[in-house]
């Protein structure tokens, strides 16, 4: 995901600031290795660290594009094609790719896994890019067209001899974006923050848009996660001062905005309607087999800049949900249901187990010194967290988790991304992206979890639950990685081997059934190429082997770009992964696009586009291998 601002700092032209590399180092793990890995043997060609305005793979491995940015969905009758100069419509757009691909799971349609459906997040848009005139100007339909680029696509695809192929049209195909109708459910569902003009009950809500990660449930539904929703919303700038704690704790300021919606889009008006940002920054559950069914906003998860919602099932069958909030000095969280999980995913199972992300309990994560942690619950009445501290009631606990966070004393990160969960031993896994500001002025300062201060590479950090219980309340931790340039003097870098290929900033994480973790980086567009990021190049995606220590550099994109959203298929031969923003500069302060990619090989040439990319072996074996 773009940090925090990213693009719109893109728009307006500020300039970051040039950055000098700090921090100290941490020790070595102290958890046993990972086990039950089955990879086979023989390591692929590691891919050379690569500055090229194109996609490189190992020679061992081929890939093709499936669907870019305005390629059609495949709703049957209404496949309208990519016009290069930007020209479609709202409503075209809203049956074609969204912009910036993200968060991804492969839905198998057979028992072979040769068909399927890919289900993808579109994370946010650029305005430059999507209109024929830019940011010039804005009117009401550029900002249907912006909402229709954002949220969620449902294509089907199947592998053919001449590779994977999306199927055109398909009764599976579904776009839901930024202003499609969904139900509001939980226990902030109906409840006074919930309420608007537009929606006096406080059920229901249009769209969801800033999709970043995603997660699968058990039963087979996939959870797209509200990531920075807040720059979305405004108003004018004077209106600032009015501003509520917790609407600058969530960045709900009137002013700050990235684009203008609110002054073609009153429901984007803080000052009109200051109760419409509490309706986003939810997970939302679609079911991908019904393209009539309503997605659901599930509210007991917490609100928060939500970044994954990966699933796991308990000892006791429950399932627990494991989620991140993407921002510097945000916290990591842990959703236990009430209910045990009915088994299987087809439809009997989808509609017993709909209620089991209404009712359950949410924790914070604190870590402590000794490489021990605690789940922290958050519930009305208890740990501080009551109508003295500022809470009428668990729904204002959920609306505002971060500051029922605070309150319990949650470990404040540096930018917890993706969450992966190892499908043997119950490992968890989680990015923390980085944190540049750790140690600043009046802010946190290094701590066991988040030992470099500034952090400008950030790391992965791991923990296992007490007992191998998804549902314990307390666990042991490590550092997995603190990622870098390992010839940086001072820069803490630290691999589970001395051979690992070195990276900077993950982002996406991905475990495939083989027990292969698959990390994604996010170098921002400004930071590539750059010190202390230099000798890193452009972002890229590696596996790793926990078992042995081994990570392998597979693939690094586009100039610009970010790597984000695998997944491998069933039967671990076919790899998908998204390219999201090719072209975002690094010349700071400068509109420009450095990438022509996919469409063309000079810059400037063609409209750079987000696009799904299928990876397979040329021998057709198992990727990572």
């Amino acid at each position: 995901m773009p940090l925090d601002r990213r693009h719109f700092l893109l728009q307006s032209g500020a300039t970051a600031a040039v950055v000098a590399l700090f921090g100290q180092g941490c020790a070595r793990s102290q958890l046993p290795p990972s086990t039950g890995t089955t990879t086979p043997s023989g390591f692929f060609t590691s891919a050379p660290i690569s500055q090229r305005d194109a996609v490189v793979v190992p020679p061992e491995y081929e890939w093709q594009m499936l669907y870019p940015w305005g390629a059609p969905t495949g709703v049957a009758g209404r496949m309208p094609a990519f016009a290069p100069d930007a020209g479609n419509s709202a409503d075209e757009q809203a049956l074609q790719a969204g912009m910036h691909h993200d968060g991804m799971h492969f839905f198998a349609l057979d028992a072979r896994g040769e068909r399927g459906l890919l289900v993808m997040n579109h994370e946010y848009t650029d305005e430059q890019l999507l209109h024929t005139d830019g940011v010039k100007a804005w009117n009401a339909e550029k900002v249907r067209k912006s909402l229709h680029a954002m949220g969620v696509s449902v294509i089907e695809v199947r592998r053919t001899q001449e590779g994977w192929r999306q199927v055109l049209p398909s009764p599976y195909a579904r776009r839901v974006h930024g202003r499609t109708p969904m139900r509001i459910a939980g226990p902030a569902a109906g409840t006074p923050l919930m309420r608007t003009a537009a929606d006096p009950a406080g059920t229901g809500v249009f769209g969801t848009f800033a999709n970043c990660a995603m997660g699968v449930t058990p039963w087979g539904t996939y959870l797209t996660c509200e990531e920075n929703f807040h720059g979305y919303f405004g108003g004018p700038k004077e209106a600032a001062n009015h501003a509520t704690p917790a609407q600058r704790r969530y960045g709900t300021v009137p002013g700050a905005q990235w684009v203008d919606y609110w002054r073609f889009d009153e429901r984007f008006d803080l000052s009109r309607h200051p109760n419409e940002p509490h309706r986003f920054g939810w997970v939302v559950e679609i079911d991908p087999f019904d393209p009539d069914s309503v997605p659901v906003k599930r509210t007991a998860l917490g609100r928060k800049r939500q970044e994954s919602a990966t699933c796991t099932v308990a000892k006791d069958g429950r399932v627990v949900v494991y989620m991140g909030d993407d921002a510097r000095f945000e916290y990591i969280y842990k959703f236990v249901s009430r209910d045990p999980v009915r088994p299987g995913t087809d439809a009997a199972a989808r509609a017993a187990n709909r209620h089991l992300l209404d009712e359950g309990t949410l924790h914070v994560a604190r870590f402590d010194a000794d490489g021990r942690g605690r789940w922290l619950e958050l519930v009305h009445g208890r740990h501080g967290i009551d109508a003295a501290s500022g809470f009428a009631d668990q729904a204002e606990v959920l609306i505002h988790a971060r500051l029922a966070g605070d309150i319990v004393g949650g470990t404040k990160m540096d930018r917890p991304e993706w969450i992966a969960v190892h499908p043997r031993s119950g490992e968890v896994y989680v990015t923390l992206t980085n944190n540049t500001q750790r140690g600043d002025l009046g802010k946190s300062g290094a701590d066991a979890a988040n030992p470099r201060a500034p952090n400008f590479f950030g790391g992965i950090l791991r923990w296992r639950e007490d007992g191998g219980d998804a549902a314990s309340t307390a666990f042991a931790w490590d550092h997995y990685a603190l990622a870098g340039d390992p010839a940086q003097p001072g820069a803490g870098t630290r691999y589970p081997s001395d051979s690992a290929d070195a990276f900077g900033c993950p982002d996406g994480l991905h475990f495939d059934s083989g027990g292969l973790l698959w990390i994604q980086t996010d170098m921002s567009g400004q930071s590539m190429g750059k010190p202390p990021y230099a000798a890193l190049g452009n972002n890229q995606m590696l596996c790793a082997d926990p078992a042995t220590g081994r990570i392998q550099r597979f693939l690094t994109g586009p100039n610009g770009c970010e790597i984000t959203g695998c997944v491998v298929t069933p039967d671990r031969r076919t790899l998908f992964v998204n390219i999201q923003h090719p072209g975002e500069s690094r010349d700071d302060g400068d509109a420009k696009h450095n990438s022509a990619w996919p469409d063309a090989a000079v810059p400037g040439s063609a409209r750079p586009r987000s696009a799904t990319l299928a990876i397979r072996r040329r021998d057709g074996g198992i990727v990572g291998t």
